[in-house]
């Protein structure tokens, strides 16, 4: 597989801004398989109100980013992981959403809020997501953002066979996540794309550094931190499916899970 991200400043509050940045990076996803795009893309991510959160949101069902995500990978073998700030009822989510030459092919809503965020979005409620993308011979997995600090969530797509997992990210914190990405490949012996965001939005400025970590922990492809960068790299998924460290040790075989029940029960 050709698989990679696009990294860029989503423009807070302007969908058509922003549609314009990736229709002119979008030439540098022709051969790709799979390309992620940042966090919250369709909507920017510092709201100044409730109000603001709500009017950049959208359905995924109908909504306008979302359909033009679709249009993007209709007539090619690409298929699109991209963070919206969706709509679902009188709630919104911090979603990723996955697109293909078919459409909506499946959702993700986070579930660790950062900072503000609990503020707008509703902590999310789908579980932890695997889809198999039968025509790629692939399994995807998604976690957003500040998902990244919680290994579980890694290890429970690992579990159910994600090959990749996608991470659509507005990043700030300088570095933390860039270099804890590359050992939860290594750890869970996955692929993992992290596409971050640039720019400055109020009293926040992200960090850019996006970055594809292969499943012993080598990071084949860096972005800077402040410019429009897409990079693409080819892959063989059959890395991500050798789970043997040594002759003798299996990453997930070799695993005790009676003994991690306090895994499972609330910090004290």
């Amino acid at each position: 597989m050709r698989i990679g991200f696009a990294q860029f400043a989503p423009v807070l509050g302007d969908r058509d801004a922003t549609i314009g940045t990736i229709d002119r990076l979008a030439p540098q996803f022709a051969g790709a398989d799979l390309v992620v795009l940042p966090e919250l893309c369709n909507s920017g991510y510092n709201f100044t109100s409730n109000d603001q959160a709500w009017e950049t949101s959208e359905t995924v069902e109908d909504g306008p980013f979302v359909r033009y995500l679709c249009d993007l990978c209709a007539s090619s073998t690409l298929h699109i992981v991209a963070g919206i700030n969706e709509r679902d009822g009188d709630r919104l989510y911090n979603t990723s959403v996955l697109v293909g030459p078919g459409g909506v092919l499946g959702t993700y809503r986070k579930m660790h809020l950062f900072v503000n965020e609990p503020d707008f979005f509703t902590p999310g409620d789908v579980g932890l997501p695997v889809f198999d993308l039968p025509k790629l011979g692939v399994k995807i997995g998604m976690l957003i953002c500040f998902d990244w600090v919680f290994p579980e969530t890694w290890r429970a797509l690992t579990l159910q066979g994600a090959d990749i997992i996608c991470h659509p990210s507005n990043l700030v914190l300088p570095g933390l996540c860039q270099s804890a990405v590359p050992t939860h490949a290594l750890c869970n012996g996955i692929f993992a794309i992290t596409a971050n965001r640039t720019g400055t939005e109020g009293d926040l400025t992200f960090t850019g550094l996006s970055i594809v970590a292969d499943p012993r922990g080598r990071v084949l492809c860096h972005a800077r931190g402040a410019t429009d960068e897409v990079c693409l790299v080819d892959v063989d998924l059959a890395d991500a499916r050798d789970k043997m460290v040594t002759p003798r040790n299996h990453l997930l075989r070799d695993r005790r899970p009676e003994e991690y029940r306090l895994l499972c029960e609330e910090c004290l």
